[in-house]
């Protein structure tokens, strides 16, 4: 399939998948004009790596672990890769629920102005 069809059919523009295939996470064919030719499972492919940045990870990251994911083999090092991701996630969550119980509290005191009370920033 050409590269606007699977654009298409990926739900991703053309250019995202132009910059995939720059950062070595998707390989197309080239016909004797340069038109690029994608495979079947290149749908499949995309929506992962589209998965994986939504995630989070980076471009390094997906090109580091991709090895693995077309081996289909779960490696000490894809694991470990993976656990580091996993652990920075929650650490952005965390950070996340902070920062949303501080806007509740705001929100919170804004609501009730019989309090009298002001904000202060912590």
């Amino acid at each position: 399939m050409r590269i606007g069809e699977l654009a298409e059919r990926a739900g991703v523009s053309v250019r995202a998948l132009r910059y995939y295939e720059e950062q070595g996470l998707l390989v197309a064919e080239r016909s004797p004009r340069g038109t690029r030719h994608y495979t079947e499972p290149a749908v499949d492919r995309v929506q992962l790596i589209q998965n994986l940045y939504a995630a989070g990870l980076t471009s390094r990251t997906i090109a580091d672990l991709l090895p693995s994911v077309d081996a289909k083999v779960n490696t000490p090092e894809s694991r470990d890769l993976l656990a580091a991701e996993r652990d920075r996630i929650n650490t952005q969550i965390a950070q996340l629920m902070i920062a949303r119980d501080r806007l509740d509290a705001v929100i919170d005191l804004a609501a009730d102005p019989i309090s009298g009370c002001t904000f202060q920033p912590a």
